[in-house]
């Protein structure tokens, strides 16, 4: 594997609001119900390291708890969770990609049962249109092979949901990454709510989905404040 050489200060440096990013990050995931014992999430911190946060349940991460610096191109940390490798394979082929989220989001978990994924259906779904890719294998990724193939077929998309196994989101920050993991389980409880009418249910058009997926007006950021509101940092 190719390493990329960096400086010590590099990478044992990581600035606090980035340690604090990480932590809030996780535990708005937690307090909305899009994880539980099991999910993860990071922030670039240059184009050879990433931080990702603590190994733990995301909402009993406190302020104590740092995230680890991985880097980009070389291996994994000792204590790191194996599925982290799906964040370097993300952060390694888009350099724009500045946060990664690892999820289990609930409606998506049992829309991807159906062997579906969530069409765009609503204004949230519209970010994601016509439809975020579907990763059809219920195992973890556990080796750098399959980390590899899923980062390929997510491509330049921002989202790819994992059969029976939850919803991978990437973006230009890791606010947006959270918020897009937020939007993506309301377009598949919109999506399940229809099925029994999917006949009749009126799917966006290309040009009405370009046309909504907007980030103007402070949509982002009224998100994270929303997801984030009351957090103890």
């Amino acid at each position: 594997m190719t390493t990329r050489p960096h400086s010590l200060e590099e990478s044992t440096m990581v600035p606090a609001a980035s340690q604090i990013l990480v932590r809030r990050a996780a535990r708005a995931l937690d307090r909305h119900g899009l994880v539980h014992a099991y999910g993860h999430c990071s922030t670039r911190l240059s184009d050879s390291h990433f931080l990702v946060c603590a190994p733990k349940p995301m909402g009993t991460i406190g302020p104590q708890d740092d995230g680890t610096i991985v880097p980009i191109y070389g291996d994994l940390p000792e204590h790191v969770l194996g599925e982290v490798r799906i964040h370097r394979e993300i952060y390694r082929r888009r350099p724009e990609v500045g946060g990664v989220v690892r999820s289990m989001p609930p409606s998506a978990m049992s829309l991807s049962a159906l062997g579906r994924t969530p069409r765009a259906l609503h204004g949230m779904g519209s970010y994601f249109a016509p439809a975020p890719a579907l990763w059809d294998d219920p195992q973890l990724i556990r080796t750098d092979a399959a980390a590899n193939a899923l980062a390929d077929q997510l491509g330049d998309g921002n989202a790819i949901v994992m059969r029976g196994n939850g919803v991978v989101t990437a973006s230009v920050s890791l606010e947006e990454a959270v918020s897009l993991t937020w939007y993506l389980d309301d377009a598949a409880r919109i999506e399940l709510d229809c099925l029994a009418q999917a006949h009749s249910v009126r799917e966006l058009s290309a040009e009405e989905a370009q046309q909504r997926a907007t980030r103007s007006g402070r949509i982002f950021e009224r998100m994270w404040d929303y997801l984030t509101w009351g957090d103890p940092e």
